[in-house]
This record gives C-alpha cells, sequence and structure tokens, in this order.
C-alpha cells in the first residue's frame, strides 16, 4: 500500500538492533517510542513542547490506537511522519505514519492528548498552547481511538511493581512503560499484539505495586491494570 502522505512533520530513521523482537521485527514497545519520539520533536520545534514545562504544563497521552501494514526490520530505514489533526473539547489529536523509503505504509496510529498542569492536574482547553495552523480547533481527526469496554474471560492475573526505568520527566511511569508491560504479557502468552489500542485511565509512581489482568474476547486480547480498585490502563489486541 503506497500513500504519498499529507503530514507536518517528518524525520529518518534506521531500525536499530535493540528495536527488534526474536523475529527480527521491530517491537511494539519501539514502535511506541519512535511515535513519542516524532511526537515531541515536533512539538519543540514549533513551541509547544518542552518549553511548556516553566508552567508546569505537560501533554498527557489518553489514547492511542495502532495499525501496522508491515512491522520493519533490522536495519531497514523508515520515514517517520506526524501532523496535528484538529482538537475536540479537552482533547488534541495527533496522527503518526511511518512508511519505507519508497512510500509504502507500514504502520499508523492516531492519539489523543490532555494538556494538563503536572503540580495541580488542572487540564486546561488545547488551544491554550497549540499553534492554529498546526491544530485547527476546527479540524476533526479522521478516526479516534475508541474507548476500550472491559469483556471476555479472565486468562491469568500477575503482579508488577513499578521501577525507576519506567519514569519520564514528571516522575510517572511513561506512556511506553505501559505499552512495554502490555506486549510482554501478551507474548509471554502467545498473544498477538496488533491491531492495539490503550487507554490511559490513571497516573502511577515509582514503588506502586500493580495487578495485571489478561482476558480473552473472542479472537481479542484486553490487558488490565489496577492498583486496588483503580483502574490504571486498559489495553486490547484486536
Amino acid at each position: 500500500m503506497n500513500l504519498k502522505p499529507s503530514f507536518q512533520f517528518q524525520k529518518d530513521f534506521e531500525v536499530r538492533s535493540y528495536q527488534v523482537d526474536p523475529e527480527g521485527k521491530l517491537s511494539l514497545t519501539a514502535l511506541s517510542n519512535l511515535f513519542q519520539e516524532i511526537a515531541w520533536r515536533h512539538a519543540d520545534s514549533a513551541d509547544f513542547g518542552r518549553n511548556l514545562q516553566d508552567q508546569n504544563l505537560s501533554w498527557i497521552l489518553s489514547r492511542i490506537e495502532i495499525k501496522c501494514e508491515n512491522l520493519p526490520s533490522w536495519g531497514d530505514s523508515i520515514k517517520v511522519y506526524t501532523a496535528g489533526r484538529g482538537v475536540d473539547k479537552l482533547f488534541a489529536f495527533r496522527e503518526f505514519l511511518i512508511t519505507n523509503p519508497s512510500g509504502d505504509i507500514l504502520a499508523q496510529a492516531m492519539s489523543s492528548w490532555v494538556l494538563m498542569n503536572v503540580v495541580t492536574k488542572r487540564i486546561f482547553r488545547p488551544e491554550n498552547a497549540l499553534p492554529a495552523e498546526l491544530f485547527d480547533p476546527k479540524e476533526k481527526p479522521a478516526w479516534q481511538p475508541e474507548k476500550i469496554k472491559l469483556k471476555g474471560v479472565l486468562l491469568k492475573s500477575e503482579k508488577l511493581k513499578v521501577r525507576h526505568s519506567d519514569l519520564d520527566l514528571n516522575n510517572h511511569v511513561n506512556n511506553t512503560s505501559y505499552v512495554q508491560w502490555v506486549e510482554n504479557v501478551l507474548r509471554e502468552n502467545g498473544c498477538h499484539t496488533l491491531p492495539f489500542l490503550i487507554n490511559y485511565l490513571a497516573e502511577c509512581v515509582l514503588g506502586d505495586e500493580l495487578d495485571i489482568h489478561l482476558y480473552k474476547q473472542q479472537n481479542n486480547y484486553l490487558v488490565l491494570g489496577t492498583i486496588g480498585d483503580k483502574q490504571v490502563f486498559l489495553a486490547e489486541a484486536k
């Protein structure tokens, strides 16, 4: 599948040895890291990224849905694209695309973000920080990551403790660490990982102990992370 992308920001990458799984393909976690990296580079290039930290503001990922055509392999050259896809109430949407040098689509994703004061936990309208030429408040994304409904038969549960390597700049668990937790549970139990959808529901910090629950609903797998009665994340491999 080939499509000339219409995106606002692009960087070239090469798939490294430490980014691939035992099959030699880019892992789901590494794919998520690429999306996070290109998002920050785009935001920094237009002054709505790390400079917001001076105001205690940060972009918090709420949901992301990832679809793949053909994951790249170790040594492959890839092009990673991103663009703002409008605003809906408190959510700003960002789309991602990965192609090979010929323009064949390898993976794509849509994400929704909120702008939060990391001290007060107050959420601000995205327009307060976003340049209108990049995130048109009147534009709506072609598709949106959905809210996941917990369903299915419980297959197994395990415990997990938040470690230092899981943390981001705000001393909260990095969104890609959640993806790594889910990828490990799915792959270690013989489950597929893609297409992939995750809802981030609550924060967790160093030392928190989570219960990770794996469910099966027909051909889909769901992974729920909880701390006590609080749902922290819910992911689905479709």
